[in-house]
């Protein structure tokens, strides 16, 4: 097979697809999208058939559990699928939303309307859901989409696409509208990162060193994050109740996400009532701590942190913390070894809250909350993506609005400009 000439094939075809779907209500899309669950359901032995060969050779090739069980589809999984479909149909259609209007002088009429992206192109890894949830989120925002999953996942998203572009036909849609490549060569990934005539967004979906090839390669714009280095800062006007709820949540409640707390920042001034408190509740959970001098200083059964674990995304019950001497500090440590994902302050003070979010660069910035609310569903925004760190186009949780852009159409009645 000639990979270029194939991935070019299928992006060129999802390209024409784009043009016809762009232009679809909201009810033709919906009707696509019920058919789209109804039909996973119907082939859940199909798909986990499909799935077990791919389970069976990962744990041949010793891939670990937790890899295991991203990889794994359940009939209860299949069903949550389809339901997340479902819950696509009731949220608000963005295309062809009228941002702003104006009349000029010169008589012409200035609107600025919202309208699909074209074609986005997914490359994801272990992780078959990607291929129901893209093909959902891209088919309501009027983009089609081409979907690159890993070798490791290849019968299982196979099988997902190849029911999904079941239930376009059958609703008379353009099939192409969702593109599987269906090869495991690694080429095609470079060849889909170079088919900027084609593809209008990449956005990747997994580790830390997936994102920056893609990034590092692609010719076509990337919505990327790569890290969730997350920080929770407990200022010296917190309530500490509060503070305790908040740090166990953001750490505790589920460790191996993007959003969790990475590092906790503490007020010098209100660290030895803190930190005692904090520690006994995230000890609790069986968090191991590790920290700075002045931390150790505190509480010597801290692990002394290095200069890594600053900069580091654990994705378990690991946590670093720091003490500071002020807002101030806080906010350039943030800033200098943060993500740029999520970040908190604790705090009672109405200055500091409002300094904390005027000048922490982050994609959400919080105020006596979790930064685990950093989600498309929690936002009200319903399904996503995933969290962009960007700030080109879209940043923070990529639902269906980020999925669009804006175009003018311009009105006049014979107008000229002089």
């Amino acid at each position: 097979m000639n990979i270029p000439a194939y991935v070019n094939d299928c992006c060129r075809r999802a390209q024409h697809a784009s043009r016809i779907l762009a232009n679809q209500c909201a009810d033709t899309k919906n009707d696509v999208l019920k058919s789209m669950a109804a039909m996973l359901e119907a082939e859940t032995e199909l798909i986990e058939a499909a799935n077990a060969e791919d389970v069976a050779v990962a744990r041949d090739e010793g891939m670990d559990d937790a890899l295991l069980d991203r990889l794994t589809l359940t009939g209860t999984r299949i069903a949550a699928m389809a339901k997340g479909l479902r819950e696509l149909v009731p949220l608000h259609d963005p295309v062809g939303a009228v941002l702003a209007q104006r009349t000029r002088p010169s008589g012409i009429t200035i609107t600025k309307v919202r309208v699909p992206l074209g074609v986005i192109g997914i490359i994801y890894e272990a992780r078959p859901n990607v291929t129901v949830d893209a093909a959902g989120l891209c088919l309501k925002s009027g983009n089609a989409v081409v979907l690159r999953g890993g070798t490791e996942a290849y019968r299982s998203n196979l099988a997902l696409s190849r029911v999904l572009q079941a239930a376009l036909a059958h609703c008379k849609f353009p099939v192409d509208a969702v593109q599987f490549l269906e090869t495991t060569d690694r080429a095609a990934v470079d060849a889909l990162l170079h088919a900027e005539q084609y593809v209008d967004c990449i956005i990747p979906r997994g580790g830390k060193s997936l994102v920056y090839k893609v990034a590092e390669t692609s010719r076509i714009p990337v919505l990327k994050h790569y890290d969730g280095i997350c920080h929770t800062y407990i200022a010296k006007d917190a309530d500490l109740a509060k503070a305790v709820a908040v740090c166990y949540n953001a750490k505790v409640q589920r460790p191996g996400v993007c959003n969790a707390m990475e590092t906790l920042l503490v007020d010098e001034h209100i660290a030895p009532k803190a930190l005692p408190l904090v520690f006994a509740k995230l000890r609790e959970a069986g968090v191991e701590l590790r920290g700075c001098d002045k931390t150790r200083a505190l509480d010597p059964a801290v692990v002394p942190a290095t200069e890594a674990d600053w900069r580091t995304e654990y994705l378990a019950l690991i946590l670093s913390v720091k003490i500071v001497r002020s807002l101030d500090e806080a906010i350039a440590f943030i800033n200098e070894h943060g993500s740029h994902h999520s970040d908190a302050i604790i705090t009672e003070n109405h200055y500091e809250a409002a300094h904390f979010l005027q000048y922490v660069d982050s994609a959400a910035v919080y105020v006596n909350a979790s930064t685990r609310f950093t989600d498309g569903g929690e936002f009200g925004m319903g399904a996503e993506m995933g969290i962009s760190t960007s700030k080109l186009h879209a940043r923070g949780p990529v639902g269906l609005e980020e999925l669009t852009t804006y175009k003018y159409m311009v009105r006049g009645d014979g107008a000229i400009r002089q």
